[in-house]
């Protein structure tokens, strides 16, 4: 079974100046560590390169790109979290670490996002974070909480 696109709706926020932020659709990707978001939207908010880090894209190639801190809210919660400055035609991207660090991860049965009943600070022997009681699943186009239990 292959798996569709996630997208997710989320607001990127200065930190320093909360009230200036920006909403957009975010694609979920997977491989992706960082979120990105097109550059243009970023200094919109008045979030400016802090530093250029060196990423390895899709094929292989390696390009440098501005970083900054910001503020991500998804799902009604928020992690601060690495943007990175994209072209202006790039589709916005949540990367993983955003998710992980509010407790959702992909549900790639159900092709949606789910919120863990807890944040994941431990890792089993081989090397997966663990949980063990019932979870919240979001239906990310509409972000409908619908609590689950055991193995519905």
């Amino acid at each position: 079974m292959s798996m569709g696109a996630i997208h997710v709706n989320a607001t990127i926020r200065n930190p320093a100046e909360r009230e200036k932020c920006w909403q957009g659709r975010f694609l979920v990707d997977t491989g992706a560590t960082d979120s990105v978001v097109p550059k243009g939207c970023l200094h919109a908010i008045g979030l400016q390169p802090e530093e250029m880090r060196l990423y390895e894209l899709a094929d292989g190639t390696e390009v440098r790109l501005g970083i900054a801190a910001a503020r991500i809210e998804l799902m009604g919660t928020f992690t601060a979290g690495v943007v990175i400055f994209g072209e202006e035609e790039v589709e916005p991207i949540l990367g993983v670490t955003a998710l992980a660090s509010i407790g959702v991860e992909i549900d790639p049965t159900n092709q949606r996002l789910k919120r863990l009943p807890a944040v994941r600070l431990k890792r089993d022997e081989a090397g997966h974070a663990t949980s063990t009681s019932h979870d919240h699943a979001i239906d990310s186009r509409n972000g409908y909480d619908r609590t689950r239990h055991g193995n519905n």
